[in-house]
């Protein structure tokens, strides 16, 4: 949220360059008057007839589908954003702009909506059209521009601002930049997160300041944080670059020590370490750590026979398995279904007397979850409670996730509890993961309250969230709270994606909506979200179950021509159609055509075809 500028000219002081100003948040609606005199927008000059066709277009309901609007380009949007009289239909005609692929919104487009908003006090549409200013950013001289802007207006960002701007200025290396936003953001009385650090580090480490990133390091600690494979991947890099590969050894053992996951991206930058330093010929020491790394990446890729090839000939050399080793083993065979053979390494790594640590616990749990094992996850839970190891975010997010796969939510919300009160804090996967067990079970109001108090947490949703939500409401038969969300998915900038619109058409269709299915398809089509097999099921199943036959086989048609294959739920949503309205034996071609072209017939199929028979008979 926007908050209203400091007036201590302290703070100024601190910026050190014009580049640099203070950031507004949204202020309080006493102060407004007075701090926003500034951004009520001046009269335009008359507009061009363009701009003026586009304004007449902009005041119907079906603005969307007009091609005079497609044909503007940013200049013409920028001036259309200046002078239209609602700041509201100004933003909605702005995401859509922006979302059509052949378009990338000008940056003067972004400042013409921004006075827009201001000005009209939609203060949360403008904190989030200015993050998404800052990521649209794709060089310095852009940046530059945005923080004039920002400094003109006296913006001040909230956290979520905060971080968005230091990755934005990590990407374009914009380095002196973003260690001063740093500074600055400490002395505003933001408290950071993991994500502002860990995007610190990370520009550090880039640029070789690895001394300096171990300082954030610290700060994390004193912030009762967890550092997490970002922070450690980071950390490693910096060391690699510096050409110190024992110091890049020594933040990956303390990295597994802590029972945080090394990813591909650690593992790459290990063996890039290795190589850069010609030290490659290290890996066939007598050193387990070494073997660790090829043999981790084999097991992520599912090449677990080179892997164990590999396991054979570390054990001739003398080498012993250690920790880290047996944990990419059980975890590549819990992902190949060889689960009793992760359990029997598991048990044989007791056996060795090695200490199992929470990655190695995370990896069979997942494993034992995703088989349908239960009860051996909640002992596997259990147990490495009682022997010290603590569970981390990723513990307890498996855990809820099989909660929520087999709908008891209930469970999951005392892991959740848990967290709040032990730690480790919940995180968006934390949320998004009860979000959606909430949604398949129906109870859509504790979902709402979960997005609430995500929000609360300072947790952003995003697409997944989002199109949970759409689901979850559109199963519920509440259509206009889809729509809804639906919308201020787009108002908060983020993309939907084929999921979304898929469940928002399929609800239509089955609410008997087809005019809006349709237009929300054509919608789709023209942002860069393309249908799948899923969107034209559920439109031609819609069209067939209100006998509009003509339209569900035009449909059937262009989905064909997209390149996409009709499977057993297209052809039949077509079959049943066209039997009840009495055309069986189009109906049996079409199941001759699904025949020859390998599509087996379901259940449903043929109950479809043995009432049409009957109906025609009788």
């Amino acid at each position: 949220m926007m908050k209203p500028p400091s007036p201590s000219p302290m703070v100024r002081a601190l910026l050190p360059s014009p580049h640099f100003a203070l950031l507004l948040k949204i202020p309080n609606p006493s102060l407004l008057s007075s701090l926003f005199s500034s951004l009520a927008h001046s009269p335009e000059p008359n507009p061009s007839l363009l701009v003026a066709e586009a304004h007449r277009i902009l005041a119907g309901p079906r603005w969307r589908d007009s091609p005079e609007l497609a044909r503007l380009g940013p200049a013409d949007v920028a001036k259309v954003l200046r002078s239209h009289r609602n700041p509201r239909r100004a933003l909605h005609f702005f995401r859509w702009f922006s979302q059509r692929h052949s378009h990338k919104c000008s940056i003067d487009c972004f400042f013409a909506l921004l006075d827009r908003l201001v000005a009209a006090r939609m203060f949360l549409p403008a904190n989030r059209v200015s993050v998404q200013m800052v990521r649209s950013c794709q060089s310095k001289e852009e940046m530059i521009q945005a923080i004039d802007f920002f400094n003109g207006k006296r913006f001040r960002f909230d956290l979520f601002g905060y971080n968005a701007l230091l990755i934005q200025l990590g990407k374009l290396d914009m380095v002196g930049v973003a260690l001063n936003l740093y500074h600055q953001m400490l002395g505003s009385g933001v408290e950071p997160n993991l994500l502002t650090f860990n995007t610190v580090i990370n520009i550090l480490c880039k640029n070789g300041k690895v001394k300096e990133a171990g300082l954030i390091l610290s700060r994390i600690l004193q912030c009762d944080l967890k550092p997490d494979t970002f922070t450690f991947t980071s950390l490693i890099l910096g060391h690699c670059r510096s050409q110190d590969l024992d110091s890049a050894f020594g933040v990956f053992d303390l990295m597994v020590k802590e029972g945080c996951e090394p990813n591909s991206a650690t593992y790459s930058t290990l063996i890039n370490g290795l190589c850069n330093e010609g030290g490659w010929t290290r890996l066939w020491d007598s050193n387990s750590a070494y073997y660790t790394i090829p043999i981790v990446e084999l097991c992520s890729c599912g090449r677990m026979s080179e892997a164990c090839n590999l396991v054979v000939d570390m054990k001739k050399r003398g080498c012993l398995l250690n920790v880290q080793t047996y944990t990419a083993l059980i975890s590549g065979l819990c992902r190949l279904n060889g689960l009793e053979m992760a359990v029997g390494l598991f048990h044989k790594m007791a056996r060795d007397g090695l200490a199992a640590n929470t990655v190695t616990h995370n990896a069979l749990i997942n494993g034992l979850w995703d088989a349908g094992r239960i009860g051996d996850a909640l002992k596997v839970f259990e147990m490495m409670e009682r022997h010290g190891c603590l569970p981390n975010s990723q513990t307890f997010n498996e855990m809820i996730r099989g909660f929520c796969l087999i709908g008891r939510v209930e469970k999951a919300m005392i892991l959740f509890h848990r967290m709040l009160t032990v730690g480790p804090s919940p995180n968006q996967v934390t949320y998004n993961t009860i979000i959606d067990g909430y949604c398949k079970i129906g109870n859509l109001n504790n979902a709402i309250r979960m997005l609430d108090h995500m929000k609360e947490n300072g947790h952003e949703p995003d697409e997944w969230t989002y199109t949970e939500l759409v689901n979850g409401f559109c199963k519920g038969g509440k259509l206009d709270m889809a729509h809804k969300t639906f919308e201020e998915m787009l108002e908060c900038g983020l993309s939907p994606n084929e999921v979304s619109y898929t469940a928002l058409i399929d609800g239509y269709c089955k609410d008997g909506k087809l005019d809006n299915a349709l237009a929300l398809l054509n919608r789709m089509e023209k942002s860069s979200c393309k249908p799948n097999v899923r969107t034209y099921n559920a439109i031609i199943n819609g069209f067939s179950r209100k006998n509009q036959l003509s339209e569900a086989e035009k449909l059937f048609s262009e989905m064909v021509e997209q390149g996409l294959l009709p499977n057993v739920v297209t052809y039949t949503a077509l079959i049943d159609g066209l039997c009840k309205n009495g055309a069986t034996l189009l109906a049996l071609k079409i199941m001759d055509e699904m025949l020859k072209r390998n599509c087996s017939p379901n259940l449903h199929t043929y109950s479809a075809l043995i009432c049409g028979c009957a109906k025609k008979q009788g």
